[in-house]
């Protein structure tokens, strides 16, 4: 069985209660995006509980319509130690379809003011009808996780 899931791990020097908030705040998912697809937060207030919704507006050249938005809904909240969305799309009909992949950030303090932070991205749980349509997974390059976690890094410090 093939491993359905990647992950990279990089420690922060910012307290984990710092990252959480920044994770936690959708407008700032941008600036950590390591891919440069997503682009603004449509749904703009800070996620505070399981199963809360937010959009994201995106940007992808291989993507059909090349601007789109994505549906997230909220999996784990549990500040400061991890906090996890799964991804999908809000069809015509208005209602929504998660495709089974899902970020996840695991937050383990190593100290007051230092952090270590694993990014996971998991598509164990993508239903074949999803797979059949073509989509890689993952979608993405291994440094992808890397720059994201750099870029949550550098955001940690700034704000």
């Amino acid at each position: 069985m093939s491993v359905e899931n990647v992950s990279a791990t990089l420690t922060v020097a910012v307290p984990a209660a710092r990252v959480f908030a920044v994770l936690a705040d959708p407008t700032t998912h941008s600036a950590i995006d390591g891919t440069g697809w997503v682009q603004e937060a449509a749904d703009r207030a800070p996620l505070i509980e399981v199963g809360q919704i937010f959009r994201m507006d995106m940007h992808h050249a291989g993507h059909p319509e090349g601007d789109y938005q994505v549906v997230n809904k909220v999996e784990v909240l549990d500040s400061p130690r991890a906090i996890a969305w799964q991804t999908g799309q809000e069809k015509g009909d208005g209602q929504m379809e998660f495709g089974g992949w899902v970020w996840r950030y695991d937050l383990a303090p190593l100290g007051p003011s230092e952090t270590e932070v694993t990014l996971t991205y998991d598509w164990s749980a993508v239903p074949w009808f999803i797979r059949e349509r073509g989509i890689r997974f993952p979608p993405f390059g291994p440094e992808h996780l890397v720059n994201s976690l750099h870029h949550l890094a550098e955001l940690c410090h700034v704000r």
